[in-house]
């Protein structure tokens, strides 16, 4: 983390720049119900398989507790279908902790038949819809390259 954050009169830091990157990488051709739902999915595996991202638990000013969240931004790309099958290469030769959704996916209703339609299909050959990454920032600019911010 970088400690120069400009800092705020109360001393709250106003922003910090992370050494890591969460990023979602969707397919431009999904469609909107689509895109939400695949990006709430991927980063659910990354909050599982990374604990690390997880920030502290939240709680209001009346004493009401609320879930921990991410404690850095995750950022949402776009792509074509071949930006996201040369990312997934990337990514998978750089070893970095990842989530997949495919398009099998949307035609299933629980997590055993997810993991089931996954399973089913050779790496080469997974129809992606949206992948997940963390890792350093470096290395997950590159396994994205070619990809867009989403709009």
């Amino acid at each position: 983390m970088n400690d120069s954050a400009p800092v705020r009169a109360d001393g709250a830091t106003r922003f910090e720049r992370f050494d890591t990157k969460i990023a979602v990488l969707l397919r431009e051709d999904l469609e909107t119900w689509q895109r939400l739902n695949v990006t709430a999915f991927l980063v659910s595996g990354l909050g599982r398989g990374v604990p690390e991202v997880i920030g502290e638990p939240y709680e209001d000013a009346d004493g009401v507790a609320y879930l921990p969240m991410f404690r850095q931004p995750v950022l949402v790309f776009e792509g074509t279908e071949e930006t996201l099958t040369a990312a997934h290469a990337r990514v998978l030769s750089r070893a970095l902790p990842r989530a997949v959704f495919t398009s099998d996916l949307f035609a299933t209703g629980n997590d055993r038949d997810n993991r089931a339609a996954v399973r089913a299909v050779p790496t080469g050959e997974l129809d992606l819809v949206g992948l997940a990454v963390h890792g350093p920032r470096n290395a997950v600019d590159k396994a994205l390259k070619g990809a867009r911010m989403h709009p």
